[in-house]
């Protein structure tokens, strides 16, 4: 626990640096053409791995993301932000390593015990351990605190991207690619910067709030109020975050699985160094848009600016297919810019939007298992991209056409999560924990069922107003 004169900007940089290091998962794309060829070298061979195979891993990762974020969530709310990012640093760092003798022994199972299951238990874990901490350190700035962080989740690739190139060209030689070598030194480096920053990890005292802050209450529909996580998922509220985070995240995370290989398919005058600065351009906008949506959503609030993805993002991956006829690279290139500032903003937007409804004490816990959505999202997204992509291929379809009707399907899901967003309403107040609730309490919602036949309750509609300080004393 701090101490009386800790100052709480110091949280920021430990949080971000666990999150820039598990950030790598956004440059996986950069491993996938050399290990398309990691038996043949120079090209690829019968023995090789497919493309679609090596998607696998990438989308693996994403899923055990979700599902430890979902099942372990309660845990970290438990054991607090340092312990839980020990066990986070471990399972990423060794998910390197052993990723790298399934690349040296040639053995795909191993890479998707690694990097996807293992390394994908780190992220789950490593992503959610300080959002309650933030949460409860900055009440008064709940958006700017969680896009300062999670924007070193989406920024994490900028540094990995470019150093991974440049390890594969250093450790490549006449009969090794260099995956399993750049593998080895990334999990060292990972696991030292990530136990650092969880030492650095401190929680907030009981009944602390910022000097000379006093929370103001007002009509915003932003609860003071907290729903227990039992509870939290009976909702229907729960399930319309999740569909929101569903869509939303599908459309992106498509793009990311395949980003090098897609900008060298549609433009292949450009080589691998021109794929891997487009991953690190991507990479510099999910950061920038997790943390300029998530504070400016503090402004307009969180159903307006999840508004503003759901309406914007379809009419810009309608112009991706004829973005090459219309204004070339340039136009292509920020279109996906863009785009993925919405992705990236969607994940640092919600831990506010779920504060907001379901009340900060257990908002760690509840985002873990919205989360879920991000499990589905990384098959779903990944699979329409690769498959399609292999289907339009067998058809004839021209390469750099081949992602053509895909960019139209990720439309299609934003115009659905847009109209799930604005069917968003606020929770029931039977819902809330009473402001002194007791143990003995959280124990009765973790066992209660929702009472049959119970009367049609009033709904207000969630604001699209600013976010309202939360007035509840912080959790230890």
């Amino acid at each position: 626990m701090a101490g009386p004169r800790f100052n709480r900007w110091l949280i920021i940089p430990a949080v971000v640096a666990i999150e820039a290091s598990i950030g790598q998962i956004y440059a996986f794309s950069i491993f996938n053409l050399p290990l398309t060829r990691a038996v043949g070298i120079t090209q690829s061979t019968l023995d090789d791995w497919r493309l679609t195979t090596l998607g696998w891993v990438f989308t693996l990762a994403m899923v055990f993301l979700g599902l430890s974020a979902a099942f372990g969530g309660k845990w970290v709310e438990d054991v607090g932000p340092r312990k839980a990012g020990v066990v986070a640093a471990f399972c990423w760092g060794s998910g390197f390593y052993i990723a790298a003798v399934g690349v040296q022994t040639h053995q795909i199972w191993l890479l998707y015990l690694g990097y996807g299951v293992l390394g994908g238990c780190g992220l789950g874990i490593g992503y959610i351990a300080p959002v309650t901490t933030l949460v409860q350190w900055f009440p008064d700035r709940r958006g700017l605190a969680t896009g300062l962080a999670i924007m070193g989740f989406g920024g994490g690739a900028i540094i990995a991207a470019p150093a991974s190139e440049w390890m594969l060209t250093l450790f490549a030689t006449e009969s090794s690619v260099g995956v399993a070598e750049t593998f080895v030194v990334l999990g060292t480096v990972y696991l030292a910067a990530m136990l650092v920053a969880a030492f650095m990890m401190r929680v907030s005292p009981p009944g602390w709030k910022p000097e000379g802050w006093t929370p103001v209450a007002t009509g915003r529909m932003v609860t003071t109020r907290n729903v227990h996580p039992s509870e939290a998922i009976r909702t229907p509220q729960f399930y319309m975050l999740a569909g929101v985070l569903l869509l939303n995240v599908t459309a992106g995370i498509g793009v990311f699985s395949q980003a090098s290989a897609l900008f060298q398919e549609v433009f292949d005058e450009f080589s691998a160094a021109s794929g891997a600065m487009f991953v690190g351009l991507l990479s510099f906008f999910n950061m920038a848009g997790r943390l300029f949506w998530a504070s400016f959503s503090d402004k307009i609030g969180r159903k307006a600016t999840f508004g503003l993805f759901l309406s914007v993002g379809p009419a810009l991956y309608a112009l991706v297919p004829v973005a090459d006829d219309l204004g070339g690279m340039i136009l292509f290139v920020g279109c996906f810019a863009v785009i993925i500032t919405m992705y990236g903003g969607g994940f640092s937007t919600m831990p506010a939007y779920i504060a907001d409804i379901f009340g900060t004490q257990y908002v760690g816990a509840i985002f873990g298992r919205v989360l879920i959505a991000h499990s589905c999202a990384a098959v779903l997204g990944p699979v329409l991209v690769n498959y399609l992509r292999e289907f339009q291929l067998a058809n004839g379809v021209p390469a750099a056409q081949s992602y053509n009707v895909t960019m139209y399907i990720m439309a299609g899901l934003l115009v659905l999560g847009f109209f799930v967003n604005r069917a968003l309403t606020s929770v029931d107040d039977d819902r809330y924990l009473d402001d002194t609730s007791s143990e003995e309490q959280r124990s009765a919602a973790e066992t209660a069922t929702p009472a049959a036949g119970s009367a049609q309750r009033a709904r207000t509609p969630l604001s699209d107003g600013p976010a309202v300080p939360d007035t509840t004393t912080p959790r230890s």
